[in-house]
């Protein structure tokens, strides 16, 4: 039987890493995320790769209101979504926003509740099927603060915590849980930073 995945953050570079891999396998493919063209390029590649089926929803994944409608409009995917990944983010500059309520609080949106709030959703769907995978993408700047980017590191440090909790909620089901905490990867978001010998790439990071 084909795999069901749905990908927020698709168009994030490792998010389409993963999705070709996924496509590889003959599975079906739900993508979303902010860019109509670019998910419009992904599902002629990703159908080329071998995906069954693909599709895709334009959603700012910034807001929680938009979420929310995504899953109140998508209740059929309820039944038949066995895989989720979650792998949007923004990584703001620290000197940028340490000093303004507004740009943390919007950070915060989209590093940290957006995720709870897929989350909250996808485990309803999970608990009625009695199975399922929700992988999210977190980071290891969650594991210390550090003065460079504390602010992003308590997003994902929160991130992180509450995904131990669904794990521990469902460690007796069939229903998994999988924090992913990468370090440095060469992707768009960390383009601005000096690449060193620590920096991965995508690719390896999908595998």
């Amino acid at each position: 039987m084909s795999r069901t995945v749905l990908i927020f953050g698709a168009t994030s570079r490792i998010a389409e890493c993963v999705a070709r891999r996924f496509a590889e396998q003959k599975a079906r493919l739900i993508l979303v995320g902010r860019s109509d063209e670019k998910m419009a390029a992904m599902r002629q590649d990703l159908t080329m790769r071998g995906a069954i089926q693909v599709t895709s929803h334009c959603v700012d994944l910034s807001a929680t209101d938009a979420i929310q409608e995504f899953f109140s409009h998508n209740g059929e995917f309820a039944a038949t979504v066995d895989t989720v990944l979650v792998a949007h983010g923004t990584l703001p500059d620290q000197q940028d926003i340490q000093n303004s309520w507004t740009l943390i609080r919007e950070s915060y949106e989209v590093n940290l509740m957006s995720s709870i709030c897929i989350a909250t959703e996808v485990t309803k769907w999970f608990e009625e099927q009695g199975r399922g995978t929700l992988a999210v993408i977190t980071s290891v700047a969650g594991d210390r603060a550090r003065k460079s980017n504390y602010i992003y590191g308590a997003a994902k440090g929160g991130l992180s915590l509450y995904l131990q909790g669904l794990r521990n909620r469902f460690g007796s089901t069939p229903i998994r849980i999988i924090d992913i905490r990468p370090g440095f990867v060469d992707t768009p978001m960390t383009a601005h930073l000096e690449k060193g010998p620590l920096f991965a790439a995508p690719q390896h990071v999908a595998d």
